[in-house]
């Protein structure tokens, strides 16, 4: 008995990184006792997958379940990485399109773009900037250092992509 509470428990934390009804590429970072999502849609205007052209804007839709800051960081295809924008956004669902007198509007390279929406419910680490070039796992690693700098005790992180053509 003792053997199958820590796979259950295994098993449990593993699912919760990808829940039922999240399709395309979705990253379930989930920290401390509470397992379920606090985004629970995240994707660009068009749907995940979609394309883009360059110099058209994109838009994003979030739904949380309950109030929070969100930090919008996105990787190029060449692995230049950079934030969006940071919010506080009350639960529900949400169009974002930008800093106000300002547009998420596409710039080249062309290719993949990933996009991540981290939640946590303190404001944003001071001094904490997504800049650089990294890795898969250097963007992962930053990711974590930001969760980390927050002090947040509920966090969660969403990822989407869309095409730049």
């Amino acid at each position: 008995m003792r053997k199958i509470l820590p796979l259950a428990l295994l098993a449990v934390l593993l699912s919760s990184c990808f829940p039922a009804g999240r399709s395309g590429v979705t990253v379930g970072l989930r920290f401390g006792f509470d397992l379920s999502p606090i985004i629970t849609r995240f994707e660009p205007d068009r749907g995940r997958g979609s394309s883009y052209l360059v110099g058209e804007s994109v838009r994003f839709v979030v739904s949380l379940t309950r109030a929070g800051y969100v930090t919008l960081v996105g990787i190029d295809p060449d692995g230049v990485a950079y934030e969006f924008d940071r919010v506080f956004l009350n639960p529900g669902t949400h169009l974002l399109s930008g800093p106000p007198g300002f547009r998420y509007e596409l710039r080249p390279p062309l290719g993949i773009q990933r996009v991540r929406a981290i939640y946590t419910d303190t404001p944003h680490p001071s001094g904490f900037v997504f800049r650089g070039t990294y890795t898969s796992e250097g963007w992962d690693q930053q990711t974590s250092i930001y969760i980390q700098r927050s002090g947040s005790r509920v966090r969660d992180v969403a990822e989407t992509f869309f095409y730049i053509r």
